[in-house]
This record gives structure tokens, sequence and C-alpha cells, in this order.
């Protein structure tokens, strides 16, 4: 279940508390005349079943409370009651099935801003796929997918396309365009750096044949890509982090970037262009996946479609 706590102002308290009232799927309800100090106003509180929680978020907004008191949101993991049973058999479907489309949007517009942070984790995750390729080390190939903060961005552009937002999909577009080119030029930087103190030599490539399959492109590079993509989008609706870290190691985006660097650091060109390819490859299908997952799930789509309209 989440827990919706609202500061209203006076004026509009008992449109939100006749709301709260009448939305099947919400119990709990808790009202606090004046307390709020910054805002002022009132402070409600109830705890919402997944399922209707989009539908009593966005009737929260259409009254204009975040604009004059606050709306904020939080996950219950434990929920002892009669009245939440009642609540979630109240209203039809699985909560597994829902989308809480405040709380995805919100969640991956966080995960997708360009930053010191997100730099900096790209940067090294490239560094160390680079790493793995010179030292013919799948390990570290595999450490380097796990660090990469790429997919929230991703994540962000398929909502934006499967709300049709795409204003929305700005920022996170931003976050990829200059963090991965940073990133490879940071790697750049320091394969040269490593050449020239002989760390490794310019055939180093002639004997990474384990790590081989970043620049190989093929038909199940886009599988891999779409598969991860969709495992990805549903472990980010359903709350699983868990399945994230699976995803991450199942694509190579960051390590594809990292091997494209080292190639091109010692003139394997060709093996270069590969590599990009397989970086746009899976970049590309990652997103139509997440897309495909958000509009195919059919609570999604229900929910969608009240949101924007069709």
């Amino acid at each position: 279940m989440r827990h919706i706590r609202v500061i209203s102002p006076p004026d509009r308290t008992d449109a939100v508390l006749a709301l709260l009232r009448s939305r099947p799927g919400v119990t709990h309800i808790t009202l606090a005349p004046g307390t709020s100090l910054v805002p002022a106003g009132d402070v409600l509180s109830a705890e919402v079943t997944r399922e209707a929680a989009h539908r009593v978020l966005q009737g929260i907004e259409e009254l204009g409370i975040p604009a004059d008191g606050a709306v904020t949101v939080s996950t219950l993991d434990t929920v002892l009651s009669d009245a939440a049973e009642a609540a979630e058999k109240a209203v039809p479907g699985d909560p597994s099935d829902a989308v809480v489309w405040e709380e995805l949007t919100a969640r991956t517009r966080e995960e997708s801003t360009l930053n010191s942070t997100f730099l900096a984790f790209l940067v090294l995750a490239v560094l160390l796929a680079a790493v793995g390729v010179v030292t013919n080390s799948p390990v570290t190939v595999v450490g380097a997918m796990v660090v990469g903060p790429e997919f929230g961005p991703l994540a962000a552009i398929a909502v934006a396309l499967a709300t049709r937002r795409l204003h929305f999909a700005v920022r996170p577009v931003i976050a990829l365009s200059v963090g991965f080119p940073v990133a490879m030029l940071c790697t750049w930087l320091g394969a040269e750096a490593a050449l020239a103190a002989d760390l490794f030599t310019v055939d180093v490539l002639d004997s990474a044949g384990q790590v081989d399959f970043i620049y190989r492109v093929g038909p199940f590079s886009l599988i891999v890509a779409l598969l991860a993509g969709a495992a990805g989008m549903i472990s980010m609706v359903t709350a699983k982090s868990a399945a994230l870290v699976g995803v991450f190691i199942s694509v190579t985006t960051v390590p594809a970037a990292g091997y494209a660097v080292v190639a091109a650091t010692v003139g394997e060109w060709q093996r270069a262009f590969e590599s990009t390819g397989q970086l746009a490859i899976n970049l590309v299908g990652i997103v139509v996946a997440g897309v495909l997952v958000l509009v195919l799930r059919p609570a999604a789509w229900r929910d969608m479609r009240e949101q924007v309209g069709l």
C-alpha cells in the first residue's frame, strides 16, 4: 500500500476529504486541521492500495493541491489492518499489475538528471569496462555493467514516450548525450596514459577473446536489449529493485563504450565502430522495450489512457 500525506489549503480540505472518502481502495483517513505551518494548511493522510493510488493522486492534483500545498507518497511494507484488507478487496486487479504513474515519473526523473554523481558513476563504469577489455576479464566487465547508471535515463525516456509527455524526455536525453561522450573522453585519456606507460600494447585486442562479445553486433544484440529493457521496466514499475541488477549485467551499453575507446586508442577502428553500433542498439532496444511494457500492461494501459485523455 501507499501512504499519502496531503497539506491542503483550508478552503480545499473538504474537497480533498470528500475525494478520499469516495474512492475505493482508500482507508485510514485522518485529518489534523491547521497543523501545517509552511505551507499553512490542514494535514490529511490516508493509506491507499497500489491499484487506486494513481486515480487518487490524479484527483488531488486536479484540485490544485501541489501548487498551494504539498503531496507526499511513501511505500508501506507492512500493514496489519482489517480495513486495509477490505480496501485491497474493493479494488479490482492485482497490486503487481498496477502502475502509479506519478511515482514512476518522479523516480525516473530523479535518476535521469545530469549531475556530478551521474557523471562520476558513468565515468567509473566506462573506465572499469576499458580495464576489463585490456585485461581480458569478463568479471571486470560485469562489474562495469553493474556500476553504470544509464538505465535511469533510458527508463525516463520510455515513460515520456509512453505517456506522450515528450518534454519529460529532454532531461534524460541530455544526461545520456553529455554523459557518454564525457565518460568516453575520460576513458580515452586514461587509455592513452596507460598505453604510454606500457600497461598494455597496441595488439591487446588480439588476446581479448573472452570479451569479444562486446563488439560483435548480431540479431541477439537487439534481442538481449529488448528482453533486458522489458525486465528493467517491469522491475521499475513493480519496485522490484533486485531484478535491476540482472538487467544491468545483461546489457552491454557501458562495456561497448569502453571497448570502443580501447579499440580507437590502438587503431582498431572497425571494432570501434562495431562497438559503437552495439551501444546504439542496446540504448534503442531498452527504450523500445520499456515503452512496450508500459503500453501493453493491461492496468497500465487503462490508467495511461485516462492520464493522456485517449
